[in-house]
Parts: structure tokens; C-alpha cells; sequence
């Protein structure tokens, strides 16, 4: 639809009308780059004969998926995943829930990590997507062949939302806040990334003095948003979970270097309507269990 209003890809825009989660396409794609509709829950309104109003959890089942869940962030990466042909590569935008969810979330991430090359992550700031208070990330990940041993080798991680603070209005996202994360992508050749965030036990290398003081090509700045984890490392956190973050939280740190008191009236607003949004989603359930029983 974002496409469509854009004038972008012609007259003949070949778009059914149907659950994209209802079956398996058939059709198999190169690459796919999809921002899924947010929502936790799905379900159904049922109206009776007497007029009376209930709703039904919709639970997809689909022998291709990994796991079976009525979470539509999971149940969309699992359909990408089908989409893509062997080799095919995958940009997905998902809420935080799809990176620390249990249960079937575990499962998926887990299969997921083992059966496709899930190379990098990136962590963007709150209330891009969606709504006030939703944090959100693009996962991009290769679909590869079936094999015993992992395709995931090490996740890169680039942390665009710490520290940082954008507004829909006054100070929006631009195109040039991700020129450092594309640098750190380096898409000419991904294998040869090099991280901008150093431990102790990992000093960062010594600047070469043939690069003076400017940049050389493809260096990027040392700004530690961006790093990586092995696959073993991933592998073995609680409920495989992908929600990880290093850099300290200047809001947390001494009172002077608290951000603006507008900004934090604004995330505290944001934060209360993202969990009044889940308490509902909640009560909704409840509430149509106990109507099935």
C-alpha cells in the first residue's frame, strides 16, 4: 500500500486481498521486506443467533511453521521464513516481544537461529511503529538449506535506541541517523564487519597512522553501538533471547544528564499506553476464555 501511494512499481501492482497467514502461498521471493502489522493477539468476532457478541482467539496452524501461537509478530516470521527461497534474505520489522517471548516465541527464535543465517539486528528507537511506546527492531536474516549443524554463526547487533530520542514531529528519524548502521553493515561484504563497541579484555585496535585523523574508507566511528554475539552465546540465554543491550543509560546515570523533562514525561506516556495496550489484550483473552467454558 506504502508503494502504491508513492507511485512506486507501475499501474499493474500485483496485491491479493486475503490472510496472509491463512495457508502457503506457493510463491517463493529472492528477498522479502515487510513491516507486519503490530498487535499481539488476534481474533475473531463471532455474533450469535440472539444477537450476542464474543470474540475467538484465532490460533494459526500451518504444518510449515515451527510452533503454533496467536502471536501475529510470530507467526509473520515464520511465514517469511517460508516465503524465502533458499538463499533468499529477509528485513523484518517485529516488536520487542518477538525477541524475549517464552514458549513458542523460545521455539521460534531457537529454529530460527539453527535453520537460517540470522546476521543482524537492529535495535530501533521507541515509537517508530505502530504506536507511542512500542519499541521496535528489524531482524534481517538469510533462509539457507537444511543442515545438523547451525547456520547462525554470530548476530551483529546495532543499538539505535539507547540514548537516543526522536519524536514523530518535532525531531523525526532521517535517512542520515542510519548512515553509521549502514557503514557498520558494510553490504559490499558483511563478513568483514568490525565491531565499534570494546571490553576491557578486548582493547580497541590502534588507529593506523597512514589514516590521519579523518576517516578511512569503510572505518567507521567508535561509537560502541555495534558488536556481536556468537551463536553458542545466543543460544544458551534465557529462553534464547534476543533482547540484548551493553550501553549504559545516561537517564539512569547522574541527575544532571537526565534528558529534557518533556522528554521523559513523553516516554513515561508512551510506556503507561504500551502497558495499558498489553492489560487490555489481556483482559480480552480472559474475558473469552471465560465465555468458551
Amino acid at each position: 500500500m506504502n508503494m502504491m501511494l508513492h507511485g512506486i512499481g507501475g499501474d499493474d501492482i500485483p496485491i491479493a486481498v486475503s490472510d496472509s497467514l491463512a495457508a502457503d502461498p506457493g510463491e517463493r521471493f529472492n528477498l522479502v521486506l515487510t513491516n507486519p502489522p503490530f498487535g499481539k493477539k488476534s481474533s475473531t468476532t463471532i455474533v450469535g443467533e440472539e444477537g450476542k457478541v464474543s470474540k475467538e482467539r484465532d490460533i494459526v496452524e500451518r504444518d510449515d511453521f515451527w510452533a503454533t501461537t496467536s502471536n501475529k509478530q510470530l507467526n509473520f516470521v515464520q511465514h517469511v521464513k517460508t516465503l524465502l527461497n533458499i538463499n533468499g534474505r529477509a528485513a523484518v520489522v517485529v516488536p520487542d516481544n518477538v525477541l524475549f517471548e517464552g514458549g513458542a516465541g523460545e521455539t521460534i527464535r531457537r529454529r530460527l537461529l539453527h535453520d537460517c543465517d540470522v546476521h543482524t539486528l537492529l535495535r530501533l528507537p521507541t515509537g517508530l511503529f505502530y504506536a507511542q511506546g512500542v519499541k521496535a527492531n528489524v531482524i534481517f536474516f538469510d533462509k539457507k538449506e537444511a543442515s545438523e549443524t547451525p547456520w547462525t554463526k554470530k548476530l551483529w547487533i546495532y543499538d539505535l535506541r539507547t540514548n537516543m530520542h526522536f519524536t514523530l514531529k518535532t525531531d523525526p528519524l532521517k535517512r542520515e541517523d542510519l548512515d553509521e548502521f549502514a557503514k557498520c553493515y558494510n553490504p559490499a561484504n558483511r563478513h568483514l564487519r568490525k565491531p565499534t563497541w570494546f571490553d576491557e579484555s578486548s582493547p580497541p585496535p590502534k588507529p593506523s597512522p597512514s589514516r590521519g585523523e579523518g576517516k578511512g574508507e569503510g572505518e567507521v566511528g567508535m561509537n560502541g553501538r555495534w558488536r556481536a554475539y556468537d551463536y553458542e552465546t545466543l543460544i544458551n540465554r534465557d529462553k534464547a533471547s534476543l533482547d540484548i543491550f551493553w550501553l549504559k543509560d545516561e537517564s539512569l546515570s547522574e541527575s544532571d544528564n537526565l534528558p529534557d523533562p518533556d522528554v521523559i514525561a513523553q516516554e513515561i506516556v508512551d510506556d503507561l499506553e504500551a502497558a495499558l495496550e498489553q492489560f487490555r489484550e489481556i483482559s480480552n483473552d480472559l474475558d473469552s476464555g471465560v465465555k468458551q467454558l
